[in-house]
Order: C-alpha cells, then sequence, then structure tokens
C-alpha cells in the first residue's frame, strides 16, 4: 500500500534518486551537492500554489513523487490550470498501479484546489508514458516548446 503526503526535506535525496533513475534524469540531475535542491524545495514549500507530493510504502521509503503547481490565468474565462511535473515512480515498482495512484492524488489535490484543467508535458523519448497518460485520458492537444535560459 502506498500513502501519499506532502514531501519533506528529509525526502530530497530519495526524491532525487527517483529523478536520476532514467536516462534523461542521469543525465541533468546533479549528484552530490543538494545546496540548489534545498534552494529550490524551500521555494516550492513557501508558494501556496506548489506542492511536492511523495508516495511512501508501508515501510517508509519513498517510491513516487511529483510536483503540482496551480497556474491562476485569464485564459478560457478565468480557469485555474493544475500542472503536473517531475512524475516518477521507482523503476522496480512500476506497472502496479502506483503512478496511476499517485496521478489520482495528483487530480485531487489540484481539484481542491479548484483546478478546472489539468496539464502535464513528457519528453518525446517517453513512448511508455504517453500511453500511461492517455490510458489516464489525456490528450495529446499542444506542441510544446523550452528553451534553456543561461
Amino acid at each position: 500500500m502506498i500513502a501519499f503526503r506532502d514531501a519533506t526535506e528529509a525526502d530530497l535525496p530519495a526524491i532525487l534518486a527517483l529523478l536520476r533513475d532514467d536516462p534523461l534524469g542521469a543525465a541533468r540531475e546533479a549528484a552530490g551537492d543538494l545546496a540548489p535542491y534545498r534552494a529550490a524545495f524551500a521555494r516550492i514549500r513557501a508558494s501556496s500554489d506548489q506542492q511536492l507530493v511523495v508516495g511512501v510504502d508501508d515501510a517508509g521509503a519513498v517510491v513516487a513523487t511529483c510536483q503540482l503547481s496551480i497556474l491562476p490565468g485569464l485564459s478560457n474565462a478565468g480557469r485555474i490550470r493544475g500542472q503536473i511535473e517531475a512524475v516518477r515512480v521507482a523503476a522496480a515498482l512500476r506497472s502496479q498501479g502506483i503512478g496511476a495512484a499517485l496521478m489520482a492524488e495528483a487530480e485531487a489535490r489540484l481539484r481542491a484546489a479548484g483546478c478546472g484543467v489539468l496539464q502535464l508535458t513528457t519528453d518525446r523519448s517517453r513512448t511508455r508514458a504517453h500511453a500511461f497518460y492517455e490510458a489516464l485520458g489525456f490528450t495529446a492537444t499542444h506542441i510544446g516548446y523550452k528553451r534553456t535560459l543561461t
């Protein structure tokens, strides 16, 4: 059984391990220096429009995570959007329903925050993730662009 809760700073090493546990994450997540991650965590915790969620197993180990952002806007008659980012489940536990439970938790939290639409992005190379999100009712309606600022 997986229980979901807000992340604590003590969860950072486990969250980072989940983020690094694939080829994309391994290339972009720094190992060792937790200072930038602690600073980011502090900003997340300080904002009422941000939530960092973890899923823990019966032994208390962090086995899943995602970040939720509440995005108010004027478009679509002021509909509030819920952005779901950094969705990860421990590799050894995938395809056991944990990801679906994590996404249900994310939806419940974002609905409670007044969101009228959920959105997320996933890398083009993550074809299994695409199928997963489509099975949950998400549709690929837009093309996303990113630009790194240095």
